[in-house]
């Protein structure tokens, strides 16, 4: 087994005032050298938007883009023609293929959204794109790990081009549980939203991460009540 510890304190910042984001790996104005992506996860943001406050029309190609949505909601638009809005408790999908624009918006007049952002290379190129949104119930990540995201369509939450996982989990305190990988050759990287997790001999507070690769399944104990969110992705690709 090989781990790679990220402690919340050690992220990119970017305060912009209508814009507070930390970012888990190099992005915008923030480079660091040995943090440029983990397997085929490329961008794992963790973003504040003030109220009616966004990111105006941009363009992306050749990524599967993946939005959680913490608390507030997200007002997307985009050249497919799709105009939603996106929730807490909903998970929303774009696969920017050939080529797309889009903007992303604070739908509220009067409350911050926080999200995470998660980009992941798609092991297609050049693929037609497409918008995906579902909802989801947090009753049903109590001590399970609730799948939001996978490369199957036909399976639980939305799917991209990749065979990648994404899943969340809320634990009591004093309990543990194990996840188990999916894919072969594939490493996880887990954000803990909130709480205090024991994972391979280190300590997760709050927003710290842990990368685990080389082995077949992690042991997780919860030290108080929390949430985690594991991303499973191919280490080569």
């Amino acid at each position: 087994m090989k781990t790679i510890l990220h402690t919340a304190d050690s992220r990119g910042h970017a305060n912009h005032g209508w814009l507070n984001a930390k970012h888990s790996f190099s992005f915008a104005q923030w480079y660091h050298p040995e943090r440029i992506h983990f397997g085929a996860l490329r961008v794992l943001n963790d973003d504040i938007v003030a109220p009616s406050m966004g990111f105006g029309k941009h363009p992306h190609d050749n990524m599967e883009i993946i939005t959680i949505p913490l608390h507030g909601s997200l007002r997307h638009q985009d050249s497919m023609g799709f105009s939603e809005v996106v929730k807490a408790g909903e998970v929303q999908v774009m696969s920017a293929g050939t080529g797309i624009f889009h903007s992303e918006m604070n739908a509220s007049h009067h409350e911050d959204i926080n999200l995470f952002q998660i980009w992941i290379f798609p092991n297609k190129q050049g693929v037609t794109p497409r918008y995906e949104q579902k909802s989801y119930d947090l009753k049903d990540t109590q001590q399970r790990f609730l799948q939001l995201v996978s490369p199957h369509a036909d399976q639980e939450g939305v799917w991209i081009h990749q065979d990648a996982w994404i899943h969340l989990i809320s634990m009591e305190a004093n309990t543990e549980s194990t996840y188990t990988f999916k894919g072969e050759g594939t490493g996880v990287y887990l954000m803990n939203i909130e709480g205090t997790f024991e994972i391979a001999e280190n300590t997760l507070k709050d927003r710290d991460a842990l990368g685990i690769w080389e082995t077949n399944e992690i042991h997780i104990q919860n030290k108080q009540n929390g949430k985690l969110l594991v991303i499973e992705v191919p280490m080569t690709f």
